[in-house]
């Protein structure tokens, strides 16, 4: 079974950058696809980005992050990452990490609060 860990939330400024980590343990995440969700306040959770398996390495971003956010993997940490410039309020929201890319199935992470606010 595998074990999901985010990290690295914090209350930020817009404007500023954050990294997420989602690190795992119990199975490698090399072959796996690997999603980022958000759920904010009074909201449906919804899919920003995900990374597909290292043998393909593409990648995935929803509109409202696109050219903002950007996904990566250290298969050498077992760790995906989700690196976040140019935050904006409406970034606010509990950031999920989960193996594949739909809602059902697979195995999420207990979420890391981002909150952006001057």
């Amino acid at each position: 079974q595998v074990q999901l860990v985010e990290s690295g939330g914090d209350l930020v400024s817009p404007g500023e950058s954050l990294r997420l980590s989602c690190t795992a343990s119990g199975e490698t995440l090399d072959s796996r696809r690997i999603g980022w969700f958000r759920q904010a306040p009074g909201k449906e959770r919804e899919r920003i980005s995900c990374i597909s398996e290292t043998s393909d390495g593409s990648t995935y971003y929803a509109e409202s992050v696109k050219g903002r956010f950007t996904i990566s993997r250290d298969n050498a940490k077992n760790t995906v990452y989700l690196q976040m410039n140019s935050l904006k309020p409406e970034d606010t929201a509990v950031y999920y990490c989960k193996t594949g890319w739909t809602f059902s199935s697979g195995y999420w992470g207990q979420g890391t609060q981002v909150t952006v606010s001057s």
